[in-house]
Protein backbone atom coordinates (compact mmCIF):
# COMPACT_ATOMS: atom_id res chain seq x y z
CA UNK A 1 0.00 0.00 0.00
CA UNK A 2 1.64 3.32 -1.09
CA UNK A 3 0.84 5.10 2.06
CA UNK A 4 3.20 2.35 3.95
CA UNK A 5 6.21 3.32 1.96
CA UNK A 6 7.09 5.87 4.36
CA UNK A 7 7.79 3.33 7.35
CA UNK A 8 9.30 0.95 4.78
CA UNK A 9 11.25 2.17 2.60
CA UNK A 10 11.91 6.01 3.21
CA UNK A 11 15.19 7.28 4.57
CA UNK A 12 14.75 7.04 8.72
CA UNK A 13 15.59 10.87 8.93
CA UNK A 14 13.31 11.35 6.32
CA UNK A 15 10.76 8.88 7.79
CA UNK A 16 11.11 10.51 11.37
CA UNK A 17 10.50 14.19 10.10
CA UNK A 18 7.87 13.19 7.99
CA UNK A 19 5.95 11.73 11.22
CA UNK A 20 7.57 13.96 14.13
CA UNK A 21 6.05 17.53 12.08
CA UNK A 22 2.30 17.07 11.89
CA UNK A 23 2.71 15.05 15.27
CA UNK A 24 4.58 18.34 16.70
CA UNK A 25 2.28 21.02 14.63
CA UNK A 26 -0.44 18.92 16.23
CA UNK A 27 0.54 18.67 19.82
CA UNK A 28 1.63 22.67 19.20
CA UNK A 29 -2.09 23.27 18.54
CA UNK A 30 -3.40 21.19 21.72
CA UNK A 31 -1.14 23.12 23.85
CA UNK A 32 -2.95 26.36 22.15
CA UNK A 33 -6.47 24.79 22.44
CA UNK A 34 -5.48 23.97 26.55
CA UNK A 35 -3.76 27.26 27.07
CA UNK A 36 -6.10 29.79 24.90
CA UNK A 37 -9.35 29.21 27.21
CA UNK A 38 -7.35 30.67 30.22
CA UNK A 39 -5.58 33.17 28.12
CA UNK A 40 -8.61 34.83 27.23
CA UNK A 41 -10.53 34.17 30.89
CA UNK A 42 -6.87 36.39 32.54
CA UNK A 43 -7.57 39.34 29.97
CA UNK A 44 -10.83 40.00 32.16
CA UNK A 45 -8.54 40.23 35.08
CA UNK A 46 -10.29 37.79 37.41
CA UNK A 47 -7.36 35.18 39.12
CA UNK A 48 -10.67 33.81 40.44
CA UNK A 49 -11.77 32.75 37.28
CA UNK A 50 -8.66 31.57 36.02
CA UNK A 51 -8.44 29.08 39.12
CA UNK A 52 -11.69 27.93 38.18
CA UNK A 53 -10.62 26.72 34.71
CA UNK A 54 -7.73 24.82 36.27
CA UNK A 55 -9.82 23.37 39.07
CA UNK A 56 -11.79 21.50 36.16
CA UNK A 57 -8.88 20.82 34.00
CA UNK A 58 -8.11 17.15 35.94
CA UNK A 59 -11.74 16.17 35.15
CA UNK A 60 -10.61 16.09 31.21
CA UNK A 61 -7.22 15.11 31.87
CA UNK A 62 -9.41 11.90 32.43
CA UNK A 63 -11.42 11.90 29.20
CA UNK A 64 -8.10 13.10 27.47
CA UNK A 65 -6.71 9.86 28.61
CA UNK A 66 -9.83 7.66 27.68
CA UNK A 67 -9.36 9.31 24.37
CA UNK A 68 -5.60 8.99 23.95
CA UNK A 69 -5.82 5.11 25.36
CA UNK A 70 -7.88 3.94 22.49
CA UNK A 71 -6.16 6.15 19.93
CA UNK A 72 -2.48 5.21 20.64
CA UNK A 73 -3.15 1.81 21.38
CA UNK A 74 -5.43 1.27 17.83
CA UNK A 75 -2.84 3.58 16.27
CA UNK A 76 0.05 0.57 17.49
CA UNK A 77 -1.83 -3.12 16.74
CA UNK A 78 -3.31 -1.20 13.28
CA UNK A 79 0.42 -0.35 12.51
CA UNK A 80 1.85 -3.66 13.54
CA UNK A 81 -0.88 -5.95 11.96
CA UNK A 82 -0.35 -3.65 8.87
CA UNK A 83 3.87 -4.43 9.09
CA UNK A 84 2.51 -8.14 9.14
CA UNK A 85 0.83 -7.93 6.09
CA UNK A 86 -2.75 -8.06 7.74
CA UNK A 87 -4.83 -5.42 5.74
CA UNK A 88 -8.41 -6.45 6.82
CA UNK A 89 -7.97 -6.88 10.17
CA UNK A 90 -6.47 -3.27 10.74
CA UNK A 91 -9.65 -1.95 8.84
CA UNK A 92 -11.84 -3.76 11.73
CA UNK A 93 -9.69 -2.87 14.77
CA UNK A 94 -9.89 0.75 13.32
CA UNK A 95 -13.47 0.87 13.37
CA UNK A 96 -13.58 -0.72 16.54
CA UNK A 97 -11.36 2.55 18.25
CA UNK A 98 -13.55 5.00 16.13
CA UNK A 99 -17.33 3.82 17.93
CA UNK A 100 -15.36 2.94 21.02
CA UNK A 101 -14.30 6.33 21.43
CA UNK A 102 -17.89 7.86 21.18
CA UNK A 103 -19.34 5.30 22.99
CA UNK A 104 -17.47 6.03 26.27
CA UNK A 105 -17.69 9.64 25.33
CA UNK A 106 -21.43 9.86 25.47
CA UNK A 107 -20.88 7.48 29.36
CA UNK A 108 -18.74 10.43 30.26
CA UNK A 109 -20.96 13.09 29.46
CA UNK A 110 -23.89 11.87 31.27
CA UNK A 111 -21.77 11.30 34.55
CA UNK A 112 -20.43 14.69 35.02
CA UNK A 113 -24.00 16.88 34.12
CA UNK A 114 -25.22 14.04 36.54
CA UNK A 115 -22.59 14.57 39.05
CA UNK A 116 -20.77 17.53 38.91
CA UNK A 117 -21.30 19.68 41.79
CA UNK A 118 -19.93 16.33 43.87
CA UNK A 119 -17.32 16.06 41.42
CA UNK A 120 -16.11 19.75 41.85
CA UNK A 121 -16.16 19.25 45.73
CA UNK A 122 -13.64 16.65 45.58
CA UNK A 123 -11.46 18.29 43.00
CA UNK A 124 -10.75 21.04 45.66
CA UNK A 125 -13.17 23.85 44.43
CA UNK A 126 -12.96 26.60 46.96
CA UNK A 127 -16.87 27.97 47.42
CA UNK A 128 -15.97 31.07 45.51
CA UNK A 129 -14.33 29.19 42.71
CA UNK A 130 -17.83 26.73 42.41
CA UNK A 131 -20.12 28.87 39.95
CA UNK A 132 -17.34 29.73 37.93
CA UNK A 133 -16.21 26.00 37.66
CA UNK A 134 -20.29 24.12 37.94
CA UNK A 135 -20.36 26.46 34.19
CA UNK A 136 -17.46 25.55 32.63
CA UNK A 137 -17.98 21.85 33.45
CA UNK A 138 -21.54 20.99 31.93
CA UNK A 139 -20.63 23.33 29.00
CA UNK A 140 -17.72 20.93 28.07
CA UNK A 141 -19.54 17.92 29.53
CA UNK A 142 -22.22 17.67 26.53
CA UNK A 143 -19.11 18.29 23.89
CA UNK A 144 -17.07 15.07 25.30
CA UNK A 145 -18.17 12.49 22.88
CA UNK A 146 -16.44 15.38 20.15
CA UNK A 147 -13.70 15.50 22.14
CA UNK A 148 -12.58 11.24 22.90
CA UNK A 149 -13.78 11.47 18.89
CA UNK A 150 -11.33 13.71 17.43
CA UNK A 151 -8.58 12.91 19.65
CA UNK A 152 -8.53 9.30 19.07
CA UNK A 153 -9.33 9.56 15.50
CA UNK A 154 -6.63 11.56 15.11
CA UNK A 155 -3.87 9.10 16.23
CA UNK A 156 -5.57 6.24 14.18
CA UNK A 157 -5.44 7.19 10.91
CA UNK A 158 -1.60 7.97 11.32
CA UNK A 159 -1.20 3.52 11.62
CA UNK A 160 -1.78 3.79 8.12
CA UNK A 161 0.45 6.93 6.91
CA UNK A 162 -2.07 9.53 6.86
CA UNK A 163 -0.80 12.46 8.65
CA UNK A 164 -1.56 15.29 7.54
CA UNK A 165 -5.22 15.17 7.40
CA UNK A 166 -5.18 14.21 11.52
CA UNK A 167 -2.96 17.34 11.37
CA UNK A 168 -5.68 19.72 10.01
CA UNK A 169 -7.83 18.79 11.70
CA UNK A 170 -6.20 19.95 15.28
CA UNK A 171 -5.70 22.64 13.68
CA UNK A 172 -9.26 23.46 12.56
CA UNK A 173 -10.59 23.21 15.66
CA UNK A 174 -8.04 25.39 17.42
CA UNK A 175 -8.38 27.90 14.77
CA UNK A 176 -12.38 27.68 15.94
CA UNK A 177 -11.55 27.80 19.12
CA UNK A 178 -9.44 31.15 19.00
CA UNK A 179 -11.75 33.02 17.02
CA UNK A 180 -14.80 32.16 19.12
CA UNK A 181 -12.75 32.51 22.82
CA UNK A 182 -12.42 36.77 22.58
CA UNK A 183 -15.86 37.12 20.77
CA UNK A 184 -17.46 34.62 23.53
CA UNK A 185 -15.61 35.52 26.88
CA UNK A 186 -14.70 39.11 26.06
CA UNK A 187 -17.10 40.90 23.84
CA UNK A 188 -20.20 38.83 24.28
CA UNK A 189 -19.19 38.94 28.13
CA UNK A 190 -19.95 34.89 29.00
CA UNK A 191 -16.80 34.24 31.19
CA UNK A 192 -15.83 30.90 31.25
CA UNK A 193 -19.38 29.85 29.69
CA UNK A 194 -17.68 31.36 26.63
CA UNK A 195 -14.85 29.63 26.77
CA UNK A 196 -16.54 26.29 27.68
CA UNK A 197 -18.72 26.99 24.28
CA UNK A 198 -15.83 27.61 22.27
CA UNK A 199 -14.08 24.06 23.10
CA UNK A 200 -17.04 22.77 21.76
CA UNK A 201 -17.60 24.50 18.90
CA UNK A 202 -13.86 23.67 17.70
CA UNK A 203 -14.29 20.00 18.95
CA UNK A 204 -17.39 19.82 16.52
CA UNK A 205 -15.28 21.19 13.39
CA UNK A 206 -12.23 19.00 13.99
CA UNK A 207 -14.87 15.96 13.93
CA UNK A 208 -16.59 16.55 11.37
CA UNK A 209 -13.24 16.88 9.02
CA UNK A 210 -12.16 13.99 10.48
CA UNK A 211 -14.83 12.14 8.91
CA UNK A 212 -14.18 13.89 5.41
CA UNK A 213 -10.52 12.85 5.61
CA UNK A 214 -11.39 9.07 6.62
CA UNK A 215 -14.07 9.02 3.80
CA UNK A 216 -11.70 10.60 1.22
CA UNK A 217 -8.01 9.79 2.53
CA UNK A 218 -8.29 6.66 3.90
CA UNK A 219 -7.72 3.30 2.45
CA UNK A 220 -7.77 0.76 5.91
CA UNK A 221 -9.68 3.15 8.31
CA UNK A 222 -13.32 2.64 7.95
CA UNK A 223 -16.67 4.13 10.22
CA UNK A 224 -18.58 0.58 9.92
CA UNK A 225 -20.52 -0.43 13.13
CA UNK A 226 -20.54 -4.08 11.84
CA UNK A 227 -16.27 -4.20 11.80
CA UNK A 228 -16.44 -3.08 15.20
CA UNK A 229 -18.75 -5.28 16.68
CA UNK A 230 -16.66 -8.50 15.14
CA UNK A 231 -13.72 -6.77 16.70
CA UNK A 232 -15.26 -6.42 20.06
CA UNK A 233 -13.24 -9.27 21.45
CA UNK A 234 -10.27 -6.97 20.59
CA UNK A 235 -11.11 -4.47 22.32
CA UNK A 236 -9.19 -5.64 25.51
CA UNK A 237 -6.07 -5.60 23.47
CA UNK A 238 -6.38 -2.21 22.18
CA UNK A 239 -6.74 -0.72 25.86
CA UNK A 240 -4.26 -2.48 27.15
CA UNK A 241 -1.75 -1.39 24.94
CA UNK A 242 -2.72 2.43 24.64
CA UNK A 243 -2.61 2.17 28.95
CA UNK A 244 0.78 3.38 28.82
CA UNK A 245 -0.43 6.67 27.39
CA UNK A 246 -4.08 6.96 28.99
CA UNK A 247 -2.32 5.84 32.06
CA UNK A 248 0.17 8.92 32.00
CA UNK A 249 -2.88 11.28 31.39
CA UNK A 250 -5.22 10.11 33.96
CA UNK A 251 -3.12 10.28 36.96
CA UNK A 252 -1.28 13.69 35.27
CA UNK A 253 -5.28 14.57 35.99
CA UNK A 254 -5.41 12.91 39.78
CA UNK A 255 -2.13 14.61 40.55
CA UNK A 256 -3.47 18.16 39.51
CA UNK A 257 -6.41 17.28 41.66
CA UNK A 258 -4.69 16.46 45.02
CA UNK A 259 -2.02 19.53 43.89
CA UNK A 260 -4.65 21.69 44.00
CA UNK A 261 -6.37 20.05 47.43
CA UNK A 262 -2.89 20.82 48.87
CA UNK A 263 -3.27 24.37 47.35
CA UNK A 264 -6.86 24.80 48.93
CA UNK A 265 -5.27 25.99 51.98
CA UNK A 266 -3.14 28.79 50.58
CA UNK A 267 -6.25 30.21 48.43
CA UNK A 268 -7.33 30.57 44.94
CA UNK A 269 -4.29 32.45 44.26
CA UNK A 270 -2.06 29.83 44.98
CA UNK A 271 -4.01 27.72 42.40
CA UNK A 272 -3.51 30.33 39.85
CA UNK A 273 -0.28 30.39 40.47
CA UNK A 274 0.41 26.74 40.36
CA UNK A 275 -1.66 26.65 36.86
CA UNK A 276 -0.14 29.31 35.18
CA UNK A 277 3.42 27.57 35.96
CA UNK A 278 2.45 24.24 34.72
CA UNK A 279 0.63 26.10 31.78
CA UNK A 280 4.13 27.91 31.08
CA UNK A 281 6.18 24.70 30.28
CA UNK A 282 3.23 22.70 28.91
CA UNK A 283 4.82 23.20 25.68
CA UNK A 284 8.51 21.42 26.70
CA UNK A 285 6.70 18.57 27.54
CA UNK A 286 4.25 18.33 25.43
CA UNK A 287 6.20 18.41 22.32
CA UNK A 288 8.75 15.86 23.74
CA UNK A 289 5.70 13.83 23.57
CA UNK A 290 4.63 14.74 20.47
CA UNK A 291 7.73 13.69 18.61
CA UNK A 292 7.92 10.06 20.70
CA UNK A 293 4.37 9.94 19.57
CA UNK A 294 5.10 10.98 16.49
CA UNK A 295 7.59 7.97 15.67
CA UNK A 296 5.40 5.24 17.84
CA UNK A 297 3.80 3.86 14.42
CA UNK A 298 7.39 3.88 12.86
CA UNK A 299 8.51 1.60 15.36
CA UNK A 300 5.74 -0.16 15.74
CA UNK A 301 5.83 -0.74 11.89
CA UNK A 302 9.61 -2.00 11.43
CA UNK A 303 8.63 -4.23 15.21
CA UNK A 304 5.74 -5.95 13.01
CA UNK A 305 8.21 -6.65 10.11
CA UNK A 306 11.45 -7.42 12.25
CA UNK A 307 13.73 -4.63 10.65
CA UNK A 308 16.19 -4.58 13.62
CA UNK A 309 18.27 -1.88 11.92
CA UNK A 310 16.17 0.33 11.46
CA UNK A 311 14.08 -0.34 14.73
CA UNK A 312 17.72 0.94 16.33
CA UNK A 313 18.72 3.70 13.94
CA UNK A 314 15.14 5.19 14.34
CA UNK A 315 15.70 5.03 18.35
CA UNK A 316 18.90 6.55 18.26
CA UNK A 317 18.16 9.42 15.98
CA UNK A 318 14.74 10.59 17.67
CA UNK A 319 16.37 10.29 21.42
CA UNK A 320 18.70 12.53 19.88
CA UNK A 321 16.16 14.93 18.51
CA UNK A 322 13.74 14.89 22.12
CA UNK A 323 17.07 16.14 23.73
CA UNK A 324 17.71 18.81 21.66
CA UNK A 325 14.50 20.11 21.72
CA UNK A 326 13.72 19.61 25.39
CA UNK A 327 16.90 21.88 26.13
CA UNK A 328 16.80 24.33 23.93
CA UNK A 329 13.35 25.10 25.38
CA UNK A 330 14.10 24.81 28.61
CA UNK A 331 16.38 27.24 28.79
CA UNK A 332 14.24 29.45 26.56
CA UNK A 333 11.79 29.09 29.33
CA UNK A 334 13.80 29.83 32.33
CA UNK A 335 14.56 33.22 30.84
CA UNK A 336 11.39 34.11 29.55
CA UNK A 337 9.61 32.67 32.89
CA UNK A 338 7.97 36.49 33.82
CA UNK A 339 6.45 37.19 30.22
CA UNK A 340 5.30 33.55 30.11
CA UNK A 341 3.34 33.85 33.64
CA UNK A 342 2.10 37.51 32.77
CA UNK A 343 0.58 35.67 29.90
CA UNK A 344 -2.36 34.07 32.92
CA UNK A 345 -1.79 36.59 35.73
CA UNK A 346 -2.43 40.34 37.15
CA UNK A 347 -1.86 40.15 40.31
CA UNK A 348 1.98 41.04 41.76
CA UNK A 349 1.76 38.26 44.42
CA UNK A 350 0.73 35.78 42.44
CA UNK A 351 3.06 36.24 39.46
CA UNK A 352 6.12 35.80 41.96
CA UNK A 353 4.53 32.67 43.52
CA UNK A 354 4.49 31.53 39.62
CA UNK A 355 7.68 32.13 39.15
CA UNK A 356 9.22 30.23 41.94
CA UNK A 357 7.32 27.45 41.26
CA UNK A 358 8.13 27.19 37.37
CA UNK A 359 11.99 27.18 38.18
CA UNK A 360 11.29 23.84 39.50
CA UNK A 361 8.63 22.38 37.25
CA UNK A 362 11.72 23.31 34.23
CA UNK A 363 14.50 21.23 36.05
CA UNK A 364 14.32 17.76 35.03
CA UNK A 365 12.13 19.04 31.79
CA UNK A 366 14.96 18.82 29.00
CA UNK A 367 15.39 14.74 29.89
CA UNK A 368 12.29 13.90 29.27
CA UNK A 369 12.37 12.98 25.80
CA UNK A 370 13.91 10.00 27.08
CA UNK A 371 11.23 8.97 29.64
CA UNK A 372 8.64 9.51 26.26
CA UNK A 373 10.74 7.80 23.99
CA UNK A 374 11.11 4.59 26.47
CA UNK A 375 7.46 4.54 27.29
CA UNK A 376 6.72 4.47 23.60
CA UNK A 377 9.21 1.89 22.20
CA UNK A 378 7.65 -0.58 25.08
CA UNK A 379 4.60 0.34 23.77
CA UNK A 380 5.46 -0.61 20.03
CA UNK A 381 7.16 -3.82 20.78
CA UNK A 382 4.24 -5.21 22.87
CA UNK A 383 5.72 -5.10 26.43
CA UNK A 384 2.30 -3.69 27.83
CA UNK A 385 2.88 -4.11 31.43
CA UNK A 386 6.19 -2.25 31.33
CA UNK A 387 5.12 0.66 29.72
CA UNK A 388 2.43 0.97 31.92
CA UNK A 389 4.28 0.89 34.48
CA UNK A 390 6.68 3.83 33.38
CA UNK A 391 4.10 5.78 33.12
CA UNK A 392 2.36 4.92 36.55
CA UNK A 393 5.37 5.63 38.26
CA UNK A 394 6.08 9.43 36.95
CA UNK A 395 2.00 10.47 37.34
CA UNK A 396 1.02 8.44 40.17
CA UNK A 397 2.90 5.68 42.47
CA UNK A 398 5.73 8.59 42.82
CA UNK A 399 4.35 11.65 42.41
CA UNK A 400 1.16 11.39 44.21
CA UNK A 401 3.26 10.23 47.95
CA UNK A 402 6.12 12.73 47.19
CA UNK A 403 3.38 15.60 47.00
CA UNK A 404 2.34 14.86 50.37
CA UNK A 405 6.09 14.12 51.38
CA UNK A 406 7.60 16.86 50.19
CA UNK A 407 4.63 19.41 50.79
CA UNK A 408 5.18 18.36 54.50
CA UNK A 409 9.16 18.79 54.69
CA UNK A 410 9.24 22.23 51.93
CA UNK A 411 5.60 23.35 52.18
CA UNK A 412 3.80 25.00 49.23
CA UNK A 413 7.75 24.78 47.15
CA UNK A 414 7.46 21.12 48.07
CA UNK A 415 4.06 20.83 45.55
CA UNK A 416 6.37 22.27 42.84
CA UNK A 417 9.95 20.20 43.71
CA UNK A 418 7.49 16.69 43.99
CA UNK A 419 7.04 16.98 40.13
CA UNK A 420 10.99 17.73 39.62
CA UNK A 421 11.48 14.46 41.67
CA UNK A 422 9.14 12.29 40.23
CA UNK A 423 10.32 13.28 36.36
CA UNK A 424 13.98 12.30 37.87
CA UNK A 425 13.33 8.99 38.88
CA UNK A 426 10.85 7.90 36.44
CA UNK A 427 13.15 8.80 33.79
CA UNK A 428 15.90 6.56 34.92
CA UNK A 429 13.14 3.64 35.83
CA UNK A 430 11.98 3.98 32.12
CA UNK A 431 14.87 4.08 30.53
CA UNK A 432 16.29 0.77 32.28
CA UNK A 433 13.07 -1.14 31.34
CA UNK A 434 13.61 0.09 27.74
CA UNK A 435 17.18 -1.04 27.19
CA UNK A 436 16.41 -4.44 29.17
CA UNK A 437 13.42 -4.77 26.30
CA UNK A 438 15.55 -3.69 23.83
CA UNK A 439 18.21 -6.69 24.17
CA UNK A 440 14.97 -8.86 23.97
CA UNK A 441 13.84 -7.07 21.07
CA UNK A 442 16.86 -7.85 19.32
CA UNK A 443 17.39 -11.33 19.68
CA UNK A 444 13.37 -11.62 18.74
CA UNK A 445 14.28 -9.96 15.40
CA UNK A 446 17.40 -12.43 14.68
CA UNK A 447 14.96 -14.78 15.25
Amino acid sequence: MENETLYRDKPVWTAIWSLVIPSVLTILVMVVYNLADMFFIAMLGDDTQVAAVAVVGPVFSVANAVATTIGAGGCTLIARTLGAGEREKASSLASLCVWTALGFGLVFAVLLLLFSTPALHILGATEDLLTYSVRYLRILAIGSPLMLFSVSTASIVRAEGVIIPGMMSHMAGTVTNLVLDPLFILALHMGVSGAALATVIGNLAASLLLVRSIRGNCAVVRLSPACARGMLPRLPSVLATGLPNGASSILSGLASTFSNRLLHSYGSGAIAAMAAAGRSVMVITMVQMGICMGVSPLLSYTYGAKARDRLRETLGKTALLSFSFGLLSAVGCFFGRVALLKLFLQDPTNLALGGSLMIWLIAVSPLLGFYYLSTNFLQATGHAFQATLASVLRQGLLLIPLLYLLHAWMGLTGIAAAHTAADALSVVAAVCMAFRAYKETRLFCEL
